[in-house]
Order: structure tokens, then sequence, then C-alpha cells
């Protein structure tokens, strides 16, 4: 049986398993499976999904629902978290949560389970407010629609700040068959609030795991968020990424992505900026090799005028990788005085190494600053032989020009202790040990 087929014939004894006191959220998964029959899985004859096939991910014979719980340790996962600051934890495995690994807070603010948010009535509100506004009706966000459950709520409220940065980890242990997980997360940050998040996907096996989560994001008035994605998985597990943010007057979001491994990984990252004066920044790196794929399709919606958008994306591929770079600003005509910066820089290690890049701007204001371009090409031979002239040998060398290349974008990461850990995942992928100490 075809996975779509299997998905649409498994939706009825989801629901009633899962439904929830709020009507509201029962309708919309409704129609959201009635979306996803019509529309399916995106394909490469959609222009988004060119370069990016599903065929090879698809043909998985996938778990819809784990068939057991699995115990799994702190000792087991420590590697995984960012344990030498103090944080709130959500953490989640084979889709369920894992208490005796999180550490959640209703003080001031929430920070808790999607499946809490969607079942207990305190959080109508919010949920009637906010969930499902901005992701789209179709495709893969209509199916994690129709089957969300679990994930991640997060609620900033007016004028407070997180006094920690919130962790999000999804374990996944795929122990009996192939596993397909769907997560989906919430996060809303009110006026004058600030909140700093580290999400993750990380399989504990080989076996074969396909995720397909859906995050919402809701900057409102002057809201502050810096939004960190580590990606670096192994080579079984499949991640397609959805994020959403929805951007209001004076706020500020930036997200980092930093994309090390894994069989496929899309990630489609939309921003809107709904109000003046709003600041966006998209940043990524990717250092991925073998026959891995990743694929950051990225939109900057400037539909107010007097705001700011900034896009630097970096991409290290060897082997026989496949990199792909779908970016696009669309600026409207009332958005007057937009500066928008879009580049997309690429390395290939190699001639068997691959990468799509499409860098494109639709403009319909007439006084605005926009400017978008890319780079594909190689190491340059007159520095690398300055290097090994001063004693350092070729393979130092071309780890620490490669860095060199990416470090732009780690210098805007605003967590110390994330950064050291990016540094040292970069030197494990250049296959090096020079430290690189902050």
């Amino acid at each position: 049986m075809e996975l779509k087929e299997k998905l649409l014939s498994s939706y009825i004894a989801f629901e009633n398993q899962n439904s929830v006191v709020n009507s509201f959220v029962n309708e919309l998964r409704g129609e959201a499976i009635k979306n996803f029959e019509a529309t399916g899985f995106p394909s490469k004859k959609n222009e988004n999904w060119k370069y990016t096939s599903l065929k090879k991910v698809l043909n998985e014979d996938f778990s819809l629902f784990p068939e057991s719980e699995h115990t799994i340790e702190y000792r087991d996962v420590q590697p995984y978290f960012i344990h030498d600051i103090d944080t709130y934890k959500i953490v989640f495995i084979d889709g369920k949560y894992a208490s005796h690994l999180s550490q959640t807070t209703h003080e001031g603010i929430d920070v808790c389970l999607m499946s809490s948010a969607l079942t207990q009535t305190k959080y109508r509100a919010v949920i009637e407010n906010y969930f499902s506004k901005i992701a789209p009706k179709d495709n893969l966000a209509a199916l994690n629609t129709a089957f969300c459950n679990e994930g991640a709520y997060i609620h900033i409220k007016k004028n407070k700040v997180s006094k920690r940065p919130i962790q999000i980890i999804h374990f996944s242990t795929a122990k009996e068959s192939a596993l397909l997980l769907q997560p989906r997360n919430l996060i809303v940050v009110d006026e004058n609030a600030h909140v700093q998040v580290i999400e993750r996907h990380q399989s504990l096996t080989e076996n074969p795991t396909l995720t397909n989560s859906v995050t919402e994001i809701f900057a409102n008035k002057r809201a502050n968020i810096d939004y960190y994605k580590i990606q670096n998985d192994k080579s079984g597990a499949s991640l397609i990424d959805n994020t959403f943010i929805d951007q209001q007057q004076e706020s500020n979001v930036a997200v980092h992505t930093f994309s090390f491994g894994g069989k496929l990984t899309r990630n489609n990252l939309n921003f809107h900026q709904n109000g003046e004066r709003v600041e966006s920044i998209l940043k990524g790196v990717s250092i991925i090799g073998q026959k891995q794929h990743i694929d950051h399709n990225t939109l900057v919606h400037h539909i107010a005028p007097n705001c700011e958008s900034h896009q630097d994306y970096k991409g290290i591929f060897s082997d026989s990788a496949v990199g792909v770079f779908n970016g696009k600003v669309v600026v409207e005509k009332e958005a007057q005085k937009t500066n928008a910066f879009q580049a997309n820089n690429n390395l290939l290690v190699n001639d068997k190494a691959t990468i799509n890049t499409k860098p494109q701007l639709e403009i319909f204001a007439d006084d605005v600053k926009c400017s978008h371009g890319c780079t594909i090409g190689q190491l340059d031979e007159n520095a690398m032989f300055y290097l090994q002239t001063r004693g350092i040998p070729q393979k130092e060398a071309k780890a620490l020009l490669m860095y060199a290349f990416a470090n732009n974008v780690l210098e805007s990461v605003k967590i110390p202790q994330l950064k050291k850990r990016i540094n040292k995942i970069i030197a494990e992928k250049l296959g090096v040990n020079i430290g690189f100490d902050l």
C-alpha cells in the first residue's frame, strides 16, 4: 500500500483515539485530511520541489504510530543536549513526551506540550487565535495538521523574558520498523517579550525515519525571537521541516539553520512581515557529504513599509552530496523603503558534488534597496599554497579555509555555549582536530 493510501485509511482510527475538547481543532483536522487527499505529496512537477524528489524516501514501509514505548535514560542522549547551560527542555521519544528528560514551566511563561494546549480549555483562546493560521492548507502542512497531536507549546506573555533558552528535542528509535513522525510546535511571543529556542530532531538508530514537522511562530509587537535549528542526523533519517513565521510591528526574528547530516533534509522557512520596522534574519550553514541531500526553500514576504530582511546561506558539499537553495523575496507595492539582502555562497569540494541555487526577487514597490546573488566555486589555490608555506598541513589548511568561509554565519549566534557546540561539529565534519576555540 502506498504511503498516501495508508495515511488516509489510518486517519479515522487516529481521530477516534485523539479527539480534543476544542471543536475548532477537530474541524481543522477534518479539513486538512481532505486537502491532503486532494493534493498529496509534492513532486518534482512542483516548481519549489524541482530539485528534490521524495520518491525514495516515501517508498519505505513506514509505521505511522510507534508499536511500543522505549525507555531512554539521560546518559544515552546526553551528547545531544546543550547541557552546559541551564535550559527548559521539551523532549519527545518517538513522538511521545518524555517527562524524565524534560523540564517545563508555567511561571510567567508557558513552556509545555501541544497535547495539553489542544485538550485543556485554559489554552482555548490562544489555540483559536493562532493555531494553523499561517501554515498552508495543502501538501505536507495539511498532512501534519490532520495528524497533529504532540509537540511543543510555548507562550511568552507580554513584557516577559524567558530567563533560560528552551530546547525542543525529538528523538526517534525506529527499532521495529521505519517510522513516520509528525510533531507540531506552536510558539506565541507577545508584545515586548523575548525568547531563545534550540530545536533538534535526532535518530538513535540507522533505521529509516521520516519526520514531517510543522512549527508556527508568532512575533507580536516588539517581540524578539532567536531560533536555532541543529540538523546532524543519522544516514537513514529524513526531515521535512516546515516553519512559518508571522511578524508584527517592530519585531525581530532570527533563524539560524545548521545542517550537517541526514539522508534528506528539506527546510521550508517562510517569513511574513505584517507590520512596519520589522527585521527578519535567515542564516544557514550546510556541510554534507556521501549521498546526502539538503534543500533550503525560503520566502520573505515584505507586506508593510520600512522593513528589513537579511539572508545569508553557506554550503560546503563533498562526495556525491546534493545541495539546493531556492530563496524568494517578495516586496508588495505597499512595502516601500524595504531593505532586503539575499546571498547564497557554495563550495564544491570535488567534481561529483552538486549545488542547485536559485535566488529570486519579486518587487512591486519602487522605493526599495534589494539585492541577491549566489556563488559556486572551489577553494582558492593561492590561499592553500600560502597556508602550506607557513607550515600548515594540507588537510588542516583546507579545513581552515572552509571554516573561515562559513564563520560569518556563526558570528551572529547569541548563545556562546551553542556557538561552541557548532564549532565542534564543524571541526568533526571537516575531519580535523584544530579546536576552533571561541
